[in-house]
């Protein structure tokens, strides 16, 4: 039975469980259109640990936003050494511990660069969408600075206290060249793990955001949430099957072979193969026009044009005659 969406149009609400290291989806599971986000959603975290560590992983980390961080499970992932870091909800009692806390305990959020400049550096271009919204005098929020601190915290719903990151962001809302006024907004983030600096736990968390990334390839690459059939059952089954074609290209990069003098090369196409966009991937490795000769008791594959991922593609080609090793 399909149920309406918050816009009016008949939907599903499925949920995607999927493998950080390679974006694989784990589980897709359909469910209702008016069902809440963390539905079902712990018990399939329980099944992808185990499914984790029956293929050899030795290590689980479970990320998640603060539709996922139910505390009633806490304490059990804690006591199975699963580590854990969720976004939790901004509650009155979370902002009273952060202004009761001295303010040595804040330092300022350094994040690393996006991408390594291989170039010189170059003036920056000038922001067309900022002075569009200048101009028209659109509110603009900027972010002036970030800060992070951490403390304990026991949830209600646990019998010990896990560690809670905040993340505090100055902001400055103007409209056109008025200043309007400053404002704050906080994040928390809940965790076990207290190995890793505050810093490094937010990165960790704001890692979860390639899960757009991969929703996104499922709707408009492989198109697996696209919901084509009548019944919730059958759209089920369609989501699943069409995800193994984002699951076989993620395989695919995995079997690419990395061959000694040119190991940092290949390896670099791997992390790239594995990255690439489901559109990028059907044209460099699936839609190749070539054309097959028979002579003789030979059959040829005569390729009609170039592909700047022809050696990537040969040297996969070689791996998948050879016979699998499991």
């Amino acid at each position: 039975m399909r149920h309406v969406h918050r816009a009016g149009q008949w939907g599903y609400h499925p949920l995607l469980v999927s493998l950080s290291n390679t974006a694989e989806p784990l589980y897709i599971i359909n469910r209702s259109g008016n069902r809440p986000s963390h539905e079902g959603a712990a018990e399939y975290l329980d099944r992808a640990v185990n499914l984790c560590r029956t293929a050899g992983f030795r290590a689980v980390r479970l990320r998640g936003d603060t539709d996922f961080s139910q505390t009633e499970h806490l304490d059990g992932w804690d006591d199975d050494g699963v580590k854990f870091v969720f976004g939790i909800d901004a509650m009155p009692n979370l902002y009273e511990l952060v202004e009761s806390l001295p303010e040595e305990a804040w330092t300022r959020l350094q994040r690393p660069p996006r991408y390594e400049v291989q170039t010189q550096t170059r003036a920056r271009p000038e922001n067309v969408k900022e002075s569009i919204v200048v101009a028209r005098k659109f509110k603009n929020i900027r972010l002036q600075g970030e800060y992070v601190a951490e403390f304990d915290y026991r949830p209600t719903a646990c019998d010990r206290s896990y560690r809670v990151v905040v993340v505090w962001k100055d902001l400055e809302v103007t409209r056109g060249q008025l200043h309007l006024f400053d404002d704050t907004k906080c994040f928390f983030y809940i965790t076990n793990d207290r190995t890793k600096t505050a810093a490094e736990i937010v990165f960790d968390a704001n890692h979860r955001c390639d899960q757009e990334n991969l929703i996104a390839q499922q709707k408009n690459g492989v198109r697996s949430l696209t919901a084509p059939l009548d019944t919730l059952e059958s759209n089920e089954t369609y989501m699943v099957i069409a995800s193994l074609a984002w699951s076989l290209k993620a395989w695919a990069a995995l079997l690419v072979p990395v061959h000694g003098r040119w190991r940092e090369k290949h390896t670099e196409q791997k992390h790239r193969l594995l990255r690439m966009d489901f559109a990028t991937f059907r044209q460099a490795m699936i839609n190749i026009p070539a054309q097959i000769i028979h002579s003789g008791r030979q059959t040829i594959y005569r390729l009609l044009s170039w592909n700047p991922w022809e050696s990537v593609f040969f040297r996969l080609w070689n791996r998948l005659s050879q016979p699998l090793l499991c």
